[in-house]
C-alpha cells in the first residue's frame, strides 16, 4: 500500500529519533552498570527495549507504506554524571513527545488514521511512562541532594 509521501517521510524522521533515543538509553544504561547504580541500570535499559520497539513499530509501517526507511540514527550526546544521564534523556522525551505530536496532526491531515495509532501509543507511553518517571528522578535529586540519591539507586545486580 502506497503511503501519502510527507507521512512517509515524517515516520523516517521519527525512526530516526527513536533509534538515537535507544542508542542513548544504552550508553546511559550501561554506564550506570558500570558505576553499580543497578536501579538506574535496570529501569533505563528496559526504557533501551522500548525504544527498540517503537523502532520497530515504525519501521514495519514504513515498509509496509512502501517507504525506504532510513536507519541512521540522529546524532546526540549522552550525558556523563548521573543527573547529567536523566537530564539529557528528560531532554529527548520532552523533544520526542512534540515531534510525535506533529506525526499524528499529520497522520490526521492525510487520512493515515493506521500510522496516527501507532504514534498515539507512543506519545502516550512517552508521557506517562518515560517522561513522568524522569521527572519524577530530578525532583528526587534536588530533594535528597545526589548523594543520598545515588546511594538508593545502588540496589543488586540482577
Amino acid at each position: 500500500m502506497k503511503g501519502h509521501p510527507e507521512v512517509v517521510d515524517y515516520l523516517k524522521f521519527l525512526l530516526r529519533g527513536e533509534l538515537a533515543a535507544r542508542d542513548q538509553y544504552f550508553i546511559h544504561s550501561r554506564r550506570y552498570e558500570d558505576l553499580g547504580f543497578h536501579k538506574l541500570y535496570q529501569r533505563i535499559n528496559h526504557e533501551m527495549e522500548e525504544e527498540g520497539q517503537h523502532a520497530d513499530a515504525l519501521l514495519k509501517r514504513i515498509l509496509f507504506l512502501e517507504g525506504e526507511p532510513d536507519m541512521r540514527p540522529d546524532p546526540f550526546e549522552p550525558g556523563t554524571t548521573v543527573e547529567e544521564m536523566l537530564e539529557r534523556d528528560l531532554q529527548l522525551e520532552y523533544a520526542v513527545r512534540g515531534h510525535l505530536a506533529r506525526g499524528v496532526e499529520l497522520c490526521e491531515k492525510h487520512g493515515d488514521f493506521v500510522s496516527r495509532g501507532i504514534l498515539v501509543a507512543q506519545m502516550e507511553d512517552t508521557e506517562e511512562d518515560h517522561t513522568r518517571w524522569l521527572e519524577q528522578q530530578l525532583r528526587l535529586i534536588r530533594m535528597l541532594g545526589s548523594t543520598l540519591y545515588l546511594q538508593a539507586q545502588i540496589g543488586e545486580p540482577e
